[in-house]
Formats: C-alpha cells, structure tokens, sequence
C-alpha cells in the first residue's frame, strides 16, 4: 500500500516523500489506519519492519494543535531507541512546525529535558525509569495524554521494567489508546494487554526468516584491522556495478568513505546526520551510476529502491539479526542473481554470523580472498578478450599507419609496441589492488614477534627531536596496521629518525597502512631502510628502543615499565 493511499495529512506525505518512503511495509499499512481511529492496538512485529513509522505517523497525525501539554507518551526500553524513535518522528514531521518531539532517558542532564519539555512538547519518547522521574517531578504531566505505546515491550520487560511501566500507566488517563508492539507475545505481555487494553485489534506481521534463493551468501574471515583491505580486494575482484556497503556507525560510514575515494573508488556515504538534500544528491548519484558504491546504515537506508544493486557487503556485522535480511535483500532483485559478502574478525564475530546463519535457515558459506595474482590474471583474461574483440570487430584499423611509423622511426617490432600496451593496460587495471598476502587470521603472524622469522627494517622520519618514544610508534603501528604488537621487532630511535624491525613479508601491507599516519602528532613518512652512517649522525644522542616488545609486561630500558601516557625524555 502507499502512504498516499493511507489518507495521511499532506505535510506528512511529503516528509515521507522526501525521506525515500513511497510504499508502507506490511505493519504500516495494517497499523496506521487502526491507530487513525483511535482503536487499543497489539502488533507483533520485529525489529527492522518499520515500527516507528508505524506509530509516530498516526501519532503525529492526531495530535490536536489546540490542546496544550504531552498528549503522546511513547516507552522504549533503551535510550538508543528512544533517540533514534525521536529523530525519525521529528523527520516525519518535518513540515507540521508545531509538533514537538522530545526525548527523555537516563544518563543525559534532567536539566536539559525538562527545559524541552517545559516548551511544549506533545510527543514524548523515552525510557520507563527517566519517565517516572519526569512525572515524579511533575516537569511530565499526563492530563491531556491521549495515546500510549509500549515498544518492543516484550523487551521491556525483559529488562525488568513491568512495575515502571505499570506504575506510569496508573497516572494515564483511562480515555486514552494503548498501543503495544512486541517481537513476541509471552503470558506477561497478554496480561498488560488484557488489564490496560480494551478490545485491541491484533495485527501479526511473521518475519521472513529465509534469504531469496538468488543471492550467493559468503563470508571472509580476516585479521583485525584489515577489512578495509579485505573490502578493496573484494571490490577490485568482483567489479560489481552497483554495490552497497553496511556499517553499524556514522563514524565508520565517514572512515570508510574517505578510505576508499582515497584509493580512487567512486564511493560516497549516508547516514542519519547529512541534510536532506545531500542525501537526495547521493541516491541520486548511486541510482545514475556516477558513483557505484554506497556506504550506508541500516537507518539511513531505508526507503532506498534500487533494482541493479549487484552485491551487498557487511562492512560491520548487523546489530539486529533482522538487519541482515533486510541488507542483502537490497540484491537480487527483480528476478536477477546478487551477492551477499560478509567481512568478519576473530571468534566472538564468527559465533555471531553462525547465529545469523541460523537464524535465517540459510548457509552462509566460508570462502577465501582471492590472492593478488589471482586478481591480476583475471584482469589480464578480460583485457586479452576486449583486445581480440576489437581486433575482430575492426574498431581500431585507423591505427595502423601509426603503428607502422612507431615501428620504423623506433627500430620496434609489432611484438614490441603490443606488448607494452597490453602491459600498461593491465597496470592501469591492476594499480588499485592491495597488497595483502592473507585469506585467513594468520596464526604465523601472531607468532613471528621479529624472533626466528625473516625481518627487515623500515626508516620513520621522525626520532627524539620529536620527542618520540617506543611506545608511541608501536602504538601507531599497532592501530594504523591491526597487526599485534608482538609482529613488530627492535625499534632504534635515532635524532632526526627511527628505524623499526617488522616481519619482510608484511612490509608492503605496513608501508600502505602507516603512510600518512601521525605520531605524537606529527604527520610522518615511512620507507624501507636503506642504511645510514648512524654513529656519524647520533653517535653521542643515539637512544637505543632495544628490543621492545608487547606484552603485559613491558619495560622499557632499565627495567622501568613503558608508560604510554608518559612524556619521553630528550
């Protein structure tokens, strides 16, 4: 059903229109009309299928302008929800001026709320305890409350709210609509529905626990600190056209945008805090194809309708296991095949997906990255293909005089010249792959700790002039690489430089990561260490990091422990 179809004031219609929404999901378009007449309501219904719409609409739409004071009380069981509830009712009515949502919980400054609330708001979202607090403090009054809604109440009370709950109910007026959403309808749930109910409407909206058939499901297991890597690779493999990217924070969707545009990706981000004619231009952008990967929320993708999405990769795993479904559904659609990729690391990552594996009744295969050459060599088959194509099509015969005169002014052979431009066409096609030697967490890594493996050095343009410490630099190579400290051997601090031991076959993987990267805040380089004439440059200053180590019990030299937070000494 369409919203337009849902006899919704026109204001509405057009911040839902804006927001991407034209089509209500199944609770909407059951659950708007009954809460429109004013009737007690019990849905049951997951995350992830669009409750708040499914209740902030029809809320917004009751409320009288002329009745001052709260009339609208929504109880979530945590203060991200009641956040995040709160923010999409302000974008729901986002052209009716009047409407005031606010949000109230536990662990931000009663101060703050009450000043909210105090300039009239008439929605309020918030979480039982700070609710009780508000009423007990009378900054919340209840008068002219005319709706009630439980979210995800079975949650509630799980969590041990049942007596808040009951004890908020007891200051609501009688003549009010009660509205309950659950995930699940245990005895507690139908004892608050049948003692603070009349007569609801039951709507049951079943989840769909499997994936379409169509779309390849695979997992990479990768060390931690490289799914960036992993996900360039990925995308550099599989070439998809259109192809989305979930994470979990508008933080990550910001890092991992501006990762890869640096890597000359045509990426570009969405989440909750862009304007909304930023998010405009960015579906639009993706849906043309003048970028081709969207780095996205599961929030701040919904209502997005594109059918040429050809993979859809976990970036971070979902917080809700109904967030799955609904990421790689944006794939494989309209009859065509896609692809599901999800990028994890280590064990308590690994348990998670099988329980998402579980949970949609589906496999969830485990596959290995393609290798670098693997990656080249494909490249070079499609670019020997196009090559044979054009040849037989006749497409570039005008050349040939160009070639002639290339092979008599210059002494070169047809040989030549083809073969230096197959070379730089697979260059040009390959420049972007990084490199990376693994297709697993690799136990050897973790092992080396520069003792027994094959090491080389590389140089750090910065030393003790720049107030450097060991600590420091093996704190940045720890977080720039995602390598363990214990990877990383002798470190060497010399005036104007440092030098650092590192396993040789991570050198490149450490080279790429560290480039750009700051210590001490300074913005430093790092190369391979071709020799200097040390004792000439720092005989007499020469601090040695000796063979610094990281484990529990780190010390730096003389025994003392290593202080991360301590100043190093010039």
């Amino acid at each position: 059903m369409l919203f337009t179809e849902l006899e919704l004031p026109s204001e509405i219609i057009r911040a839902v229109t804006e927001m991407g929404f034209t089509e209500a999901t199944e609770i909407q378009s059951k659950a708007i009309p009954v809460m429109l007449e004013g009737r007690d309501l019990v849905g049951k219904s997951n995350t992830g299928t669009g409750k708040t719409a499914a209740f902030g609409i029809p809320a917004i739409a009751k409320l009288d302008r002329n009745v001052k004071g709260v009339q609208t009380l929504v109880l979530c069981p945590t203060r991200e929800l009641a956040m995040q509830a709160c923010d999409e009712i302000k974008k729901f009515a986002a052209y009716i001026p009047w409407v005031r949502p606010c949000a109230v919980y536990g662990g931000a400054a009663m101060d703050r709320q009450i000043i909210e609330l105090k300039r009239g708001a008439n929605i309020v979202i918030g979480t039982p305890g700070r609710v009780m607090d508000h009423i007990g403090r009378k900054t919340l009054r209840t008068d002219n409350l005319r709706t009630m809604i439980l979210d995800e109440a079975d949650e509630m009370l799980n969590m041990g709210f049942r007596e808040d709950i009951e004890t908020i109910l007891g200051f609501i007026p009688e003549e009010r609509q009660t509205v309950l959403f659950s995930a699940t309808m245990p005895p507690p749930i139908m004892a608050i529905t049948k003692q603070y109910q009349t007569d609801p409407v039951v709507i049951k909206v079943e989840s769909k626990t499997r994936t379409v058939e169509s779309i390849e499901q695979k997992y990479f297991e990768v060390p931690m600190g490289r799914k960036t890597d992993a996900l360039r690779m990925l995308l550099i493999a599989y070439e998809p056209k259109l192809s989305m990217v979930f994470c979990n924070t508008k933080k990550m969707v910001d890092e991992l945008t501006e990762a890869l545009v640096s890597k000359g990706f045509k990426a570009s981000g969405l989440h909750g805090d862009m304007k909304q004619q930023s998010r405009t231009q960015v579906l639009n952008a993706f849906k043309s194809g003048s970028i081709n990967i969207l780095i996205a929320t599961d929030v701040a993708a919904r209502g997005i309708d594109v059918d040429d999405v050809d993979a859809v990769f976990n970036y971070d795993l979902p917080q809700d296991n109904e967030y799955y479904i609904h990421r790689i559904g944006r794939t494989g659609r309209a009859g065509k095949s896609g692809a599901a990729y999800t990028i994890i690391s280590g064990r308590k990552q690994f348990y998670e997906l099988r329980d998402i594996s579980k949970f949609i009744k589906a496999d969830i295969a485990r596959a290995e990255l393609p290798s670098k050459e693997e990656i080249i060599n494909r490249k070079a088959d499609r670019v020997k293909a196009k090559i044979i194509k054009d040849c037989e099509s006749g497409k570039y015969d005008m050349y040939y005089a160009e070639v002639a005169r290339l092979m008599n002014e210059n002494d070169l052979t047809a040989e030549d010249i083809a073969a230096a431009l197959l070379g730089m066409r697979i260059a040009k096609e390959t420049s972007n792959i990084p490199d990376i030697g693994f297709v697993a967490p690799r136990e050897d890594s973790r092992k080396k700790g520069g003792r027994g493996a094959k090491t080389v050095k590389l140089e750090i343009s910065a030393g003790r002039s720049s107030r450097l410490a060991p600590n420091f630099i093996l704190g940045a190579l720890v977080d720039a690489t995602g390598m363990p400290g214990k990877s990383f051997g002798k470190i060497d601090i010399f005036d104007r430089f440092t030098t650092v031991e590192v396993p040789e076959a991570d050198r490149e993987h450490i080279l790429e990561s560290m480039t750009g990267t700051k210590i001490n805040g300074q913005k430093i380089t790092i190369k391979p260490y071709e020799g200097r004439n040390e004792h000439f440059e720092d005989d007499r200053h020469s601090r040695r990091g000796g063979n610094f180590r990281r484990n529990a019990n780190t010390k730096g030299k003389g025994g003392r422990r290593s202080n991360p937070g301590a100043r190093p000494r010039s």
